[in-house]
């Protein structure tokens, strides 16, 4: 392959563990000489970064597969590998399915793409989808953004919910050292990112899996102990992790993020079902009012934190009843934001082969339900902005209006004002909201952010 033609694209679908992973495969593809091509055509190496939670995703990427796999008839040269859930799900089913495909790597093998793909410009094809376990991260990371990164802090999930695949393609839970989460944030604030968002399948359950005290006696065992430990990384303003398990949040951790200024008010744990007897057949391991408690003590301790979660309608034997119940949830909180989606049932999941499924009309129609609902409420929970003056961290230029700039708040509320991105950019600034909607508001800027004024806390 000649040095001129080596060039790689990325398409990745699924959550952030996803696209973290990605960035991380992107970096090493760089290392290894390959350009990054905004399209898949001009690129020699292809990779796509797979998500088996739904089976539209998985059906996406099939069709992806095929254009390519008829170009690659034409050009022999070219390099065709699927990573992520997809593949470890599949493994080699996926070579017999199309068997253009050089490389099939799960998850736990990202940091492995060079060696892989080295196999593979053997001549090889390659399956990767045993377990392992996953190496410190050495791999420098290509940023999709020059203002906001991903961390994982732990990989995999132990959890057993009856709808999930990832426990099966990810891996069992494991966390990263400490002093190497640290280390990676220091050297991003180095960088001058400006925010972190650690990330992990089951956050929550981060540091169980790691050895004893250190000698001074130290416990850095849990979640909340990381973020005291990590938390005034100097040139890092902001902290925010995803994704919680209901089981595992304690008030510690609330406390810890009220009482730790660079900690975004913004917490996302998905409750999945509004319904004790569901909870139990989904094996969540916490009921309604567990849930609702959790909600509460946030609120007391932070009024107006975002809460963003998860829901799923539709799971096997779900009746009206039930399903008003998760309404009934949604209603109480006042989510910020709801990720809300159809049950679909998943391969080597138990609740796939339970005999009592929803018909897709049903589904369809519940899910209908709760978006239209879940909107209202947003609709409602945004008015809090009016009027409000906002810290909003500058990520990017407004795609739709270039004379806007755009970020976030500390609760993750997308807000765009007049602004010249070459001078905002990953700075803080203060902006007085003048307009709300269910996900987004808009604003004037009040101050001329200084280097100053944008590090103060």
């Amino acid at each position: 392959m000649s040095q001129a033609s080596r060039r790689y694209h990325i398409t990745t679908f699924g959550c952030q563990m996803n696209k973290a992973d990605s960035e991380r495969m992107a970096g090493i593809l760089e290392e290894m000489g390959f350009a990054w091509s905004e399209s898949p055509d001009d690129a020699n190496v292809i990779l796509y970064n797979t998500c088996t939670i739904r089976d539209n995703a998985e059906q996406k990427v099939y069709s992806y597969l095929g254009k390519q796999a008829k170009r690659k008839q034409d050009e022999p040269d070219l390099t065709i590998v699927v990573a992520g859930c997809v593949a470890q799900q599949e493994g080699e089913a996926l070579l017999r399915r199309v068997p253009e495909v050089d490389l099939v790597m799960g998850p736990q093998h990202a940091n492995r793409l060079r060696d892989l793909l080295e196999d593979v410009m053997q001549g090889n094809q390659m399956v990767a989808t045993e377990p392992i376990h996953i190496m410190e991260d050495i791999t420098k990371p290509r940023r999709d953004s020059a203002v906001t990164a991903w961390v994982n802090i732990i990989y995999g999930c132990n959890e057993r919910c009856t709808y999930c695949v990832v426990p099966g393609v990810r891996g069992v839970e494991q966390s990263r050292m400490p002093e190497a989460i640290r280390a990676e944030m220091e050297e991003l604030g180095r960088q001058s990112f400006k925010e972190v968002t650690l990330l992990g399948q089951n956050i929550d359950a981060y540091g169980r899996d790691l050895p004893g005290a250190k000698p001074n006696g130290q416990h850095l065992h849990t979640l909340t102990d990381l973020l005291y430990y990590v938390h005034d990384v100097p040139g890092i303003e902001r902290i925010r992790f995803a994704t919680s398990h209901p089981r595992y949040f304690t008030e510690r951790l609330i406390r810890a993020c009220y009482e730790l200024p660079k900690l975004c008010e913004h917490f996302h744990i998905p409750f999945q079902s509004g319904d004790n007897d569901l909870l139990k057949a989904m094996s969540r391991g916490y009921t309604r009012e567990k849930y609702l408690r959790i909600i509460d003590t946030i609120r007391r301790y932070m009024p107006d934190a975002a809460i963003s979660a998860d829901a799923i309608v539709g799971f096997p034997g779900e009746t009206e009843e039930q399903f008003q119940n998760t309404l009934k949830l949604v209603e109480e909180v006042g989510f910020d934001q709801l990720n809300t989606a159809a049950y679909s049932p998943r391969p080597g999941t138990p609740a796939a082969t339970w005999d009592n499924q929803l018909s897709e009309e049903v589904k369809s129609d519940r899910l209908q339900q709760l978006n239209h609902l879940v909107a209202t409420k947003a609709a409602e929970r945004s008015l809090r902005y009016t009027d409000q003056i906002e810290e909003v961290l500058v990520e990017d230029q407004n795609p739709k209006n270039p004379a806007q700039v755009m970020g976030r708040t500390r609760t993750n509320r997308l807000t765009f004002f007049d602004g010249d991105i070459n001078e905002l950019r990953g700075k803080l600034v203060k902006v007085k909201v003048t307009e709300v909607r269910a996900f987004s508001l808009t604003g004037d800027r009040i101050d001329t952010p200084t280097p100053e004024v944008a590090l103060a806390h």
